[in-house]
């Protein structure tokens, strides 16, 4: 049972909506019992509001904390995918266009090369990895 308070031309009135059968209700009003009939409901119309709460500002002088970071070349993933095949290991002498590491990406295989000379100083992933775009696959260095 709801109970409502309605003013209806200045006048005061105590509604209790008892019991809603299919179309039908019984309302009380004022201590006097009604049924009464319901032609169609009303949709509601409202969207809703999304209040967000304002995003802090960091101060201008905050601290920046930085990765300690080796020097290397990072090699990182050209698009989302899993890692199928590592072909380099630590240490071992890559050039320019080898192929280190084959990767399926939308089900396609792509060769992941060295764009530069160097030496394998850390591998980053492992077969059956899953990585997303700019994350770290490996370092030369």
């Amino acid at each position: 049972m709801k109970s409502y308070k309605l003013k209806i031309k200045g006048k005061s009135y105590e509604v209790n909506v008892n019991d809603l059968i299919d179309n039908s209700v019984k309302v009380e009003v004022n201590g006097v019992t009604y049924d009464v009939e319901i032609e169609h409901s009303p949709k509601s119309t409202k969207t809703p509001t999304l209040l967000r709460t304002p995003v802090p500002q960091e101060p201008a002088q905050s601290k920046v904390i930085k990765k300690a970071y080796s020097g290397g070349f990072l090699v990182k993933a050209p698009l989302p995918g899993t890692v199928l095949k590592v072909l380099v290991k630590e240490g071992d002498k890559v050039n320019k266009g080898d192929k280190m590491i084959v990767m399926e990406a939308m089900k396609m295989e792509n060769n992941i090369t060295a764009e530069r000379d160097g030496v394998i100083k850390s591998i980053k992933v492992s077969p059956g990895a899953t990585v997303l775009q700019n994350d770290d696959l490996l370092e030369i260095g």
